[in-house]
């Protein structure tokens, strides 16, 4: 019994064999070669100025843009969990923003230090107005840190907001 059952063996892989080479196709194609010195680089390439070549108004210039970035406001990340998707908000404080039906008010925001380590720390009101209701309470009212935002949940539903970084002047 064992030649006859090496034989139905080795007759079932002959014949996967001979259906899996007629389906093959004959032709072989191939990309053509690329000349190396052709292909432009992805990347700006510099002008070769070293730092003291720029001249005090090209710095100052630089200065003034800088100044005009208002830096007061906190950056939060915002989920939608059906969506999966995620959105940078950057709430100015004492600002309201909408993240869908979510209103987000950042009252305060601050670095502190956590065993030599500087954390940002938030306080953030959020409000949910898809619910009709005229008092509109809040759903998450306190303190949220960057570091772990496990420590104050925020729970919703669809939504999920965690922060991000403090910016203050």
């Amino acid at each position: 019994m064992r030649l006859g059952s090496n034989f139905i063996f080795f007759t079932v892989i002959f014949c996967a064999f001979i259906n899996f080479k007629t389906f093959g196709e004959d032709k072989i194609t191939s990309t053509p070669l690329i000349n190396l010195n052709q292909i432009k680089p992805s990347f700006e390439e510099s002008d070769n100025k070293s730092e003291k070549d720029f001249s005090s108004k090209e710095l100052k210039n630089k200065k003034i843009k800088k100044n005009n970035i208002d830096l007061s406001h906190a950056i939060l990340i915002g989920l939608d969990k059906i969506t999966a998707k995620s959105t940078k908000i950057k709430v100015k404080f004492d600002e309201i923003k909408k993240f869908g039906p979510l209103e987000i008010k950042v009252l305060r925001c601050e670095k502190v230090k956590v065993n030599n380590k500087f954390d940002d720390v938030a306080y953030i009101q959020v409000k949910d107005v898809s619910k009709n209701e005229d008092d509109k309470v809040f759903i998450f009212n306190g303190w949220t840190f960057a570091s772990d935002p496990s420590l104050t949940p925020f729970d919703h539903a669809i939504y999920d907001i965690q922060l991000s970084n403090c910016f203050t002047t």
